[in-house]
C-alpha cells in the first residue's frame, strides 16, 4: 500500500513564481560541494569558485565541471592546456568567498605555482591537476572534461557544501549506512 505524501510537489503550473524560478529554486535545494578551479593562462593566474565538479571516470581518472562563457575566468580556461581543481573543506570557506566575489583572488601566499605551471591553493583537503581534453560549448555555458594527471591528499577535513545559497557544514545523520 502506497502512502500519499502529506505535501505533494507543486507542479509548476501551480506555482506562483514563473517556471525559471522555480527552476532556479530546485537547485538551490541540492546540497554540492564546494571547489576552486584554477587555471595559469599567459603567465597569470586565474580561478573560481565552483559547485557544479564531478567524477567522470576512474579509469582513466577523469573529472567534469561546467561553467558560463561569460565567466570572466573563462578565455583563461578556454585557451589553457592544464587546470587545478582544489576540493575544499570547512576551514576554506573564506577562501570559497573569495574566489566568488572578488576578482582580488591571488594576492597573498595562499597559493603557489604547482605541477604543469597550474596555481595550487594551499591548505586545502584535497587537489588535482589535470589537462583539458574537450570543452563542449551549449550556449552561453561550457562543459569542460579534464584527464587527471596530478594530485594530492592533505588533511582530511569535513567539506565545504553549497546549500540555499550558503555555504553549510555537513552534519552526520544517527546511523551508518
Amino acid at each position: 500500500m502506497n502512502a500519499k505524501p502529506e505535501n505533494p510537489p507543486q507542479p509548476a503550473a501551480a506555482v506562483e513564481d514563473s517556471f525559471p524560478q522555480t527552476f532556479r529554486e530546485v537547485f538551490r535545494r541540492h546540497a554540492a560541494g564546494v571547489a576552486i578551479l584554477t587555471v595559469n593562462y599567459g603567465g597569470r593566474p586565474y580561478g573560481f569558485t565552483a559547485t557544479s565538479v564531478a567524477s567522470l571516470s576512474a579509469e582513466p581518472p577523469r573529472f567534469t565541471f561546467n561553467m558560463s562563457r561569460t565567466s570572466s575566468s573563462w578565455p583563461a580556461v578556454a585557451n589553457s592546456t592544464y587546470l587545478g581543481v582544489h576540493m575544499l573543506g570547512l576551514e576554506n570557506r573564506e577562501l570559497a568567498e573569495r574566489f566568488a566575489r572578488t576578482k582580488d583572488r591571488f594576492s597573498g601566499d595562499h597559493w603557489e605555482t604547482g605541477p604543469c605551471g597550474v596555481p595550487l591553493l594551499k591548505d586545502v583537503p584535497a587537489y588535482l591537476v589535470g589537462r583539458i581534453e574537450l570543452r563542449l560549448s551549449f550556449e552561453n555555458n561550457a562543459i569542460v572534461v579534464v584527464d587527471v594527471v596530478d594530485g594530492s591528499l592533505g588533511e582530511e577535513k569535513a567539506p565545504l557544501l553549497y546549500h540555499s545559497g550558503s555555504y553549510v557544514r555537513p552534519y552526520p545523520l544517527e546511523y551508518e549506512i
